[in-house]
């Protein structure tokens, strides 16, 4: 099965983004602390990423750095540290991909104007399938065309 782990994991980010813009943690405050615990913990996740691949950093250090950040025991940081250690740029790739999500529907939306709807985005955006982000690229800038008419 081959993944394109900025598309799928990119995706999923975009989804949270999307569910708090259309109001899904009004009124739950419970839900919105997740939302933002979420958001917080994969920061920490790409400060790890990067400290490990990037910085140099040795295990022990992003471990600390992990738990100083989070303040979880170490028994908790170990296979979040051990994860980056074996699949470098994975916290990088899934940040990414939300990002360039996010710039496509921006485009979309500057192109399109009155004739975009973020439903139909998000559809031409998941028919496209689990793809590399410059074949996302190229169904958007399809989806724009077809939209136009």
């Amino acid at each position: 099965m081959l993944a394109f782990n900025a598309y799928t994991e990119g995706w999923a980010l975009y989804a949270e983004q999307l569910a708090d813009e259309l109001g899904l943690y009004d009124g739950d405050a419970a839900g919105r602390l997740g939302y933002f615990m979420g958001l917080s913990w994969r920061a920490v996740r790409l400060v790890v990423d990067t400290g490990i691949h990037a910085m140099g950093w040795t295990r022990e250090q992003a471990l600390r750095e992990f738990v100083a950040a989070t303040g979880l025991p170490m028994s908790n940081a170990v296979s979040e540290v051990e994860r980056y250690c074996a699949w470098p740029g994975q916290a990088c790739g899934y940040k990414i991909g939300q990002t360039e999500i996010v710039a496509q529907r921006t485009r979309a939306k500057a192109e399109l104007g009155t004739r975009f709807d973020v439903r139909d985005f998000n559809q031409a955006v998941l028919a496209g399938g689990n793809v590399p982000l410059d074949v996302l690229t190229g169904n958007v800038t399809r989806y724009i065309a077809a939209r136009r008419g």
